[in-house]
């Protein structure tokens, strides 16, 4: 028993942010439909992502979309038609929550708030993923997570000090913002249980972007300091934590306790350091962080990444620095259940990072998403559509 099953919720959305949110929410049991759109002149069907390569699994699938989809289903309905709304009304009555990631000012024309769906389920939970929110001067505005990078100062943060803007290396705003929605949807629904009385949630990129500046933004709103950037991905107030080259790579190490320097100092045969007058306590070893660099690299590069990770683990925080690909080969990840194989009719089956989530101790699985519209007579008539009602809105182009 999944912590959501039994939970229903209709997802209108495209891409990362969304999916990535509902996708949690699958994982952990919800019947999550997936209401993708049919094809328009000069644009596919279904979610985009569904035809982001570069690597695709047959028609109308990619890698990319079974990423962020597994446990899915799929129902291909146009909601710009009337006869679309009409439906998706409908199926609304027997759904607990409506997630959309669309741009601001769409949720209110396409009749998916809270305000809009009450009449047919008073329970109902509306959650809105938006770049800028549904009102405001920037409620008409397209986001995307390297756009929030930009404004939210994360390029500013990120990089050696003197380099240029430089993004992080994947949408982690796009995700944060995902996992918040999904959190925020579920809690509202546990109020709808508890009160009979749904709501609109609304989760946007830009204010978890700006959320996650967390305590540089304190320093700054209350005392005027500027967080800049530090050599080798220091620390901004914490000393020794930094990178530190190896014989043959680099490896971080995070002395954030008394204990954990005094332990490095141990390791690396200098225990003198602890007592030296320029590092005994932070505030002395921010001060002369790099007369204390040059000391740590000169030990660190006696010996490989490997030997001081044996050397220091369990006793300091370290971590090897590794490549995408090392990353993903590691047996530690591999053993502990860190890919999920779905099978998928391209190719046999498909490959994907497991669910962080464990419930009793076990992930919680997953499988492929349905195929673009697989499952559309069948939801329809879970709402009450009949064979001749489900015919007439294909000949018209709504499914």
């Amino acid at each position: 028993m999944k912590p959501l099953q039994g939970i229903r919720v209709l997802a209108v959305e495209q891409y990362g942010a969304g999916p990535y949110g509902t996708m949690h929410m699958a994982d952990l049991g919800a019947d999550v439909i997936k209401i993708e759109p049919p094809p328009r002149p000069g644009t596919p069907a279904g979610d985009n992502a569904r035809h982001s390569g570069p690597h695709f699994l047959g028609a109308d699938d990619s890698q990319f979309f079974q990423t962020f989809n597994r446990s899915k289903r799929s129902v291909m309905l146009d909601i710009r038609h009337p006869d679309g709304r009409a439906v998706l009304r409908r199926l609304a009555a027997k759904a607990d929550a409506v997630v959309n990631n669309l741009r601001g000012d769409q949720p209110g024309k396409l009749g998916i708030t809270y305000d809009a769906l009450s009449d047919v389920n008073a329970r109902l939970v509306c959650g809105h993923l938006s770049g800028y929110g549904r009102s405001g001067p920037r409620a008409d505005w397209p986001a995307y997570d390297y756009l929030l990078q930009a404004e939210a100062g994360y390029l500013d943060l990120t990089g050696d000090p003197g380099g240029g803007p430089t993004r992080m290396g994947l949408s982690i705003i796009d995700f944060m913002t995902g996992v918040t929605t999904a959190f925020a949807v579920t809690a509202a629904l546990l109020g709808a249980f508890r009160s009979g009385k749904g709501c609109d949630v609304d989760v946007t990129l830009y204010d978890v972007a700006m959320h996650q500046l967390t305590y540089p933004a304190a320093w700054y709103v209350n005392e005027g300091h500027v967080t800049g950037r530090r050599p080798r991905s220091g620390h901004p107030s914490v000393v020794p934590c930094e990178l530190f080259p190896t014989a043959d790579g680099w490896i971080f190490v995070m002395c954030i306790t008394p204990r954990f320097w005094a332990s490095l100092c141990e390791a690396i045969g200098r225990p003198e350091l602890t007592r030296d007058a320029r590092f005994v306590g932070f505030p002395e070893r921010f001060a002369n962080r790099d007369a204390l660099a040059g000391i740590l690299d000169g030990e660190f590069r006696r010996a490989g990444s490997e030997e001081w990770l044996s050397r220091l683990a369990g006793k300091v925080p370290v971590a090897r620095v590794l490549t995408m690909s090392e990353a993903l080969d590691n047996p530690y990840f591999r053993e502990a259940g860190g890919l999920l194989t779905m099978p998928h009719p391209a190719r046999g089956a498909v490959q994907v990072v497991a669910s962080p989530i464990r419930i009793d101790g076990a992930r919680p699985g997953g499988e492929a998403c349905r195929a673009l519209g697989a499952d559309t007579d069948a939801v329809l008539e879970e709402a009450g559509l009949g064979a001749t009602e489900i015919a007439g809105l294909r000949a018209q182009g709504v499914i």
